[in-house]
């Protein structure tokens, strides 16, 4: 559930069955950038994002298929409520993958009543099945007791555990979410105790036994590429860039995509022979001073766009990519300007939702009339950019997007290409016709 503490508990399980010894692969329910990072950062693998809106059920299927190869426990931390979003909901993932469900619930406003609240969740689809639940912030014996016995006598899941109220792991949070796994928000000595925590209020041996599944199917196989010839992406990854679906970088590899790693933070300069440059999101309104500072680095990139090379940005790329930005104190930091437009950070969310993206001309995704797929979620918006400015993306609201100056392509919609293969390919001939 929504704000149940699902995140921390997730991490908590995570953490506590790799100190068990246990080979275990972390999955994030939807789009989101943030928990990924986190459970990499307790598991040390790569959590992959299982976003049914994005990527499509049969990517979804052979991503957990692939992904669970050799693994001896995979969790799926699921998005929001468990049915809330329709066809991107957890239920929804779960009915695809054919997984049982542990609930997290937050108790600390109701007793007895939790049962009823179960019980609803057990009866509302029964094509879900929910295994076990886990009750957060339990207040007292009497208070544990209460619920104990109401769940036992009018409900079918598994008690799994009872989290205390006074056992509290913050995690930093900012405008976008929680810190980066990355950033360490957690350090040892919090992990560890977290893990304790775990062990003692949850009963992981019980989870494992109720949670066995037999997974069948084999992975889907990417067609023979068409051409053997290699490009070179460079691929903006540092703290102010740092959000990218894994998936991708694995699909740009089965395209024929190279991923060359470079931070306009820290390096003087662009990576030698590439063939392309992406820019993914993050937080680039706080590293904007650093970013500005390193004019080389701007200088570069701005040179590589005039020449007409292929360059494609989105949210936080998109932002660094402009004539600057204007931070919440007003501040202005002169950006790469590839893009003439200015971008103001505000201190609300501007825009959220899944995006299903049309082609209205052909660019390096592909040709007008073209679908892609995407999600956007930024704090920030443009506030002027040129007249002459001309776009490639329409939205199903009716606004356009996909900013187009030559050969860069920019906007805030964050693209993942898991049912977008045919994008793919369109971005690999992109890159090798501009080779020449």
């Amino acid at each position: 559930m929504s704000g149940s503490g699902k995140t921390t508990i997730t991490l908590g399980i995570l953490a506590a069955l790799k100190r068990r010894g246990l080979a275990v692969q972390p999955f994030k329910c939807g789009p989101d950038f943030i928990d990924p990072s986190l459970h990499g950062m307790v598991t040390g693998n790569i959590s992959r994002n299982l976003d049914l809106r994005m990527a499509g059920a049969s990517f979804c299927r052979s991503s957990f298929l692939k992904n669970t190869a050799g693994m001896e426990a995979a969790i799926v931390e699921g998005v929001m409520g468990l049915f809330d979003g329709g066809d991107s909901s957890s239920a929804a993932l779960a009915r695809v993958l054919a997984l049982p469900v542990v609930l997290v619930i937050d108790v600390r406003s109701a007793a007895e009543s939790v049962a009823a609240v179960l019980k609803g969740f057990e009866m509302y689809d029964p094509a879900v099945r929910i295994s076990g639940v886990i009750f957060n912030r339990v207040g007292s014996a009497r208070h544990r007791q209460l619920i104990e016995d109401a769940v036992s006598t009018h409900c079918s899941a598994a008690i799994l555990g009872f989290f205390p109220r006074d056992t509290e792991f913050t995690i930093p949070e900012r405008h976008l979410g929680l810190h980066m796994g990355q950033e360490s928000p957690l350090d040892g000595g919090q992990v560890d105790t977290l893990i304790r925590a775990i062990e003692t209020h949850i009963d992981l041996d019980l989870l494992l036994q109720i949670n066995r599944v037999e997974i069948v199917g084999d992975a889907v196989t990417s067609p023979p590429r068409r051409d053997d010839r290699r490009v070179r992406l460079a691929v903006a990854r540092d703290e102010a860039f740092c959000f990218y679906y894994q998936d991708n970088l694995d699909l740009f590899a089965q395209a024929g995509i190279d991923c060359v790693f470079f931070s306009p933070l820290h390096d003087a300069g662009l990576p030698a022979d590439i063939d392309g440059i992406y820019i993914g999101g993050g937080y680039p309104e706080l590293h904007a001073e650093r970013l500005s500072r390193n004019v080389g680095m701007r200088g570069q990139i701005r040179a590589w766009a005039d020449a007409d090379g292929p360059l494609y940005c989105e949210c936080g790329g998109f932002m660094y990519m402009a004539r600057e930005l204007i931070d919440l104190d007003g501040r202005h930091f002169p950006m790469a300007g590839v893009f003439p437009a200015t971008i103001v950070m505000k201190d609300r969310l501007s825009r959220l939702g899944y995006r299903e993206v049309s082609l209205t001309a052909a660019c390096m995704f592909g040709q007008e009339g073209d679908t892609v797929y995407g999600h956007e979620f930024h704090y920030s918006t443009i506030r002027d950019i040129d007249a002459g400015v001309a776009t490639a993306f329409a939205l199903q609201d009716g606004s356009c997007e996909g900013y187009r100056v030559r050969n860069a392509l920019g906007g805030y919609v964050h693209l993942h290409f898991g049912q977008s293969e045919k994008a793919l390919n369109a971005f690999y001939d992109f890159l090798i016709k501009k080779r020449g």
